[in-house]
């Protein structure tokens, strides 16, 4: 089997600012009409094991260990008001969903990511986000991160080539060079290219020798933490509970309430091949 992780998250605002941009206006309900014909679409395409992770709400314990990570202000009001309905539409339509409160989204792609590559039944895991933090969980050409609107699969190869440094050492190469969408800068005066080659060097942070990162060396080690994913959620024990076995009752009703009659036809359509 193959198991594919999806960021629901980022899915939601992909779409929500790609409606916009399309009709000039913002439907109640359209982020989340375009994350479930997402979804839909790989159904159609041969997915049969699938897992939504989403942010119940944005902040989660790093906003705890650092006062400028990021939080949910600043996000628009309709596009907020999409977070509950999506994840309620994604179960109606037999979906597996891990909504994450005190942890992340990403926390939830890296523990589900862990925990089916440990199936011997798993043929292959794919983590769709463009994400940076989820390259830390590529292990090989097993587990590989897919950033769908570049159309690009990237394999343990693919994470050296672009970030310099292989999986296991993003967490400390973005303790180094910062990250700004999560809200903590990184280290003064240590860019990609020197961040990578000292990683190459040294190996992790902790093994820097003292002088390298002088009295910087607590913080990166902070900012290591603020960009380490948990493996530790309890998400499944079983990789067949991802198999998709078809929506259930309350899809018919989704599907009028986001205004898209032709996900149902397409869900129904899905359903005869189970």
């Amino acid at each position: 089997m193959i198991v594919h992780l999806i960021d629901g998250t980022y899915e939601l605002f992909r779409h929500f600012y790609g409606v916009r941009r399309f009709k000039k206006t913002d439907p109640p309900f359209g982020a989340v009409a375009g994350v479930l014909g997402t979804v839909v679409k790989m159904l159609e395409d041969g997915a049969t094991h699938i897992g939504v992770a989403t942010d119940h709400v944005i902040e989660s314990f790093r906003n705890g260990l650092w006062a400028g990570y990021k939080t949910g202000a600043g996000i628009e009001p309709v596009l907020r008001a999409q977070f509950g309905p999506l994840e309620e539409s994604l179960v109606a339509m037999g979906v597996v969903v891990w909504p994450m409160i005190e942890l992340e989204a990403d926390d939830a792609l890296a523990s589900a990511a862990h925990l089916a590559a440990q199936d011997e039944r798993v043929e292959k895991v794919c983590i769709w986000t463009p994400d940076k933090d989820l390259s830390q969980c590529v292990v090989g050409e097993r587990v590989v991160q897919i950033d769908r609107r570049r159309e690009i699969i990237r394999d343990a190869e693919g994470v050296r080539a672009k970030f310099g440094v292989a999986p296991p050492f993003i967490p400390d190469y973005l303790a180094l060079v910062g990250d700004a969408a999560d809200g903590y800068p990184g280290i003064p005066g240590l860019g990609a290219k020197t961040s990578a080659t000292l990683i190459n060097r040294y190996g992790h942070i902790e093994e820097f020798p003292a002088s390298v990162l002088g009295e910087n060396r607590e913080r990166a080690l902070l900012f290591k933490e603020l960009a380490t994913l948990r493996l530790d959620a309890p998400l499944f024990t079983d990789a067949e509970e991802l198999r998709w076995q078809g929506a259930t009752t309350d899809f018919r009703a989704v599907a009028e309430r986001v205004g898209d009659a032709r996900l149902l036809k397409r869900v129904l359509a899905l359903e005869t091949r189970l």
